[in-house]
C-alpha cells in the first residue's frame, strides 16, 4: 500500500491561489465521502487551513489516486486547473511520511515554530475518523505525525521568542508592565496589526483597555469583542493623560501624535513614565517623543530585529528538529515495510499448514489401528516440521524488507509458494486505535 500527498501551500501559491483552495468543513467532508466512495483510495484525509491544502490518501495505485486527488480539490474548491498545476506538489511514500511530519511539528510552517499546526493536523485527523476514510496506514501516519510534533516542540526551542510584530510589541509592554492588569493601554488603530495586538493583550490579562481610531464605530467594534472602550481620534488626548502603555497601529500618511501634544496630555495625568511602541509604516509617534525623560519608545525596526533574531534562533532550533523528523520517517518506513512481510508470511504459513492437515487427513484414513495419542503425536511432529522449515524464510522475509529489494525477495516468495495464486485475505490484520479525544494539549 503507498502513501501519497496532493497538496499547495504558503511556499508554492500566494495567498489569493490558496484562499481559492480552503475547504471549509462541509467542503471537505464531502470530498472526503466522494473519494473514498470512488474506489480510486483506500484511506483519504484533508488538511485545509490559510497557508495549505493538502490531501493524504493511502491506495495500491498511486498514479490513480495522484489524479483523483487533483480533480477533488478542483471539484470541491474554486481554484483553476491551471492554477492548481502550477502551485501543487505531489509526495508519495517516505517522502509523504515526511511532509505531515514536517508540517505537524511547524518546520514547513510560514512562521517556524508556531503551535497551532498541530491542533489543524488532529482536526484533520478527526474528521476522517468520523467520515471512516482512514483505516490503519493513515491512522498510524497521523498518530505518528503528533507525536513527532510534540517531540519537536518539547525537545528543541522551536517555539521560544514571539516571531511576529504583534507578539514582541505585547512582550515588550509585559516586562515593562508586569502587574499588566493594573495598567491602562491605549491601542490607536483598528487594522489587521492593532487586531493581532489585542488579541495578545487580552491573553497577557490587561486591565484597563482603551481602542481609540478614526472610524468611532470600529473602535466599538473591537472594544466590544476584547473588553474595553472605543472612542474617536477626539478623545486621544483625554485618553493619553491616564495612559500607562501606548501601542499605535494605522495607516496614517503621516505622525498622528506630535511631542507636544503628549507633553501637554502627560501634564494632565499622574504617572512616573509611558511606554509607546509605534508599528506602523509611516511611523505614528513623532521621533522627538524619545527624548522626554519619562518616555520609552520603540518602533517597527526595534521590533523587528528582535522578531528576526527570534527566528534566527527557531531556524537553529529547527536544524534538530529535522533531525527528529527524519528518524521518525525512518520508523515509519520499517513498519510500512513490515506490513508488507507480514501478509506474505502469513499467507505462507496458512499454506503449509493446509497441506500439513490435507495430507495427515489423507493418511490417516489408512492407519486404521491410529490411536488417539498416536494422532496427538503426529500432530506434534508434523507442525514442528513445518514450523523448522518455515522458520528461515519467515526470519529471512522480515529482514529483506528492510532492504532496497525488500518487496521484491516478497515477490519472489509469493512466487516460488505460489501464494498469488492462493485464495487468502491479504488485508493486514492489525487493529489501529481512533485518535483520542480533545484535551488540553491541543
Amino acid at each position: 500500500m503507498h502513501i501519497v500527498v496532493v497538496g499547495l501551500s504558503h511556499k508554492t501559491a500566494p495567498v489569493e491561489q490558496r484562499e481559492k483552495a480552503v475547504l471549509t468543513e462541509r467542503e471537505a467532508r464531502s470530498l472526503l465521502r466522494a473519494l473514498a466512495a470512488s474506489g480510486t483510495v483506500a484511506e483519504v484525509a484533508a488538511l485545509s487551513t490559510c497557508n495549505r491544502t493538502e490531501l493524504y490518501a493511502a491506495t495500491g495505485d498511486p498514479a490513480a489516486a495522484e489524479q483523483a486527488l487533483v480533480e477533488a480539490i478542483l471539484t470541491h474548491t474554486r481554484i483553476s486547473p491551471t492554477e492548481l498545476e502550477c502551485a501543487r506538489y505531489t509526495h508519495r511514500d517516505e517522502r509523504a511520511a515526511a511532509q505531515l511530519f514536517r508540517v505537524s511539528s511547524s518546520l514547513d510552517s510560514m512562521v517556524v515554530g508556531e503551535s497551532e499546526i498541530q491542533g489543524q493536523v488532529r482536526v484533520a485527523w478527526e474528521r476522517a475518523v468520523e467520515e471512516e476514510t482512514v483505516g490503519p496506514i493513515l491512522n498510524h501516519l497521523f498518530r505518528q505525525a503528533l507525536e513527532v510534533g510534540k517531540r519537536v516542540r518539547s525537545e528543541t526551542r522551536i517555539g521560544h521568542g514571539p516571531a511576529s510584530v504583534p507578539a514582541v510589541a505585547v512582550s515588550l509592554v509585559q516586562r515593562s508592565a508586569p502587574n499588566l492588569s493594573e495598567c491602562r493601554v491605549v491601542v490607536v488603530g483598528a487594522g489587521e496589526m492593532a487586531e493581532a495586538v489585542l488579541v495578545s493583550l487580552v491573553d497577557a490579562a490587561v486591565g484597563d483597555l482603551v481602542i481609540v481610531n478614526r472610524t468611532v464605530s470600529s473602535a466599538r467594534g473591537l472594544a466590544d469583542r476584547f473588553g474595553g472602550r472605543g472612542v474617536g481620534f477626539d478623545g486621544l488626548g483625554v485618553e493619553l493623560a491616564g495612559a500607562d502603555i501606548v501601542i499605535s497601529s494605522t495607516d496614517a500618511p503621516h505622525t498622528i501624535l506630535e511631542r507636544a501634544q503628549l507633553e501637554a496630555a502627560m501634564q494632565d495625568g499622574d504617572r512616573d513614565g509611558m511606554l509607546i511602541i509605534d508599528i506602523s509604516v509611516p511611523r505614528d509617534i513623532d521621533p522627538e517623543i524619545a527624548q522626554l525623560p519619562s518616555v520609552v519608545l520603540h518602533d517597527i525596526d526595534d521590533l523587528e530585529r528582535v522578531v528576526e533574531a527570534n527566528l534566527n534562533g527557531r531556524r537553529l532550533e529547527a536544524v534538530v528538529g529535522e533531525q527528529i523528523v527524519s528518524a521518525a520517517v525512518n520508523g515509519f518506513s520499517e513498519w510500512r515495510s513490515s506490513l508488507v512481510a507480514a501478509p506474505a508470511i502469513r499467507e505462507l504459513r496458512e499454506h503449509a499448514e493446509e497441506i500439513r492437515r490435507r495430507e495427515l487427513d489423507r493418511s490417516a484414513s489408512s492407519w486404521e489401528s491410529l490411536s488417539d495419542v498416536d494422532r496427538e503425536r503426529l500432530e506434534i511432529l508434523t507442525k514442528g516440521i513445518v514450523n523448522k522449515i518455515l522458520h528461515e524464510p519467515t526470519v529471512r522475509a522480515r529482514a529483506a524488507v528492510q532492504d532496497a529489494d525488500g518487496i521484491r525477495h516478497i515477490e519472489s516468495l509469493r512466487h516460488l509458494f505460489g501464494l498469488d495464486d492462493a485464495d487468502f485475505d491479504q488485508t493486514p490484520r492489525q487493529e489501529v486505535a481512533a485518535p483520542p479525544s480533545h484535551d488540553a494539549s491541543r
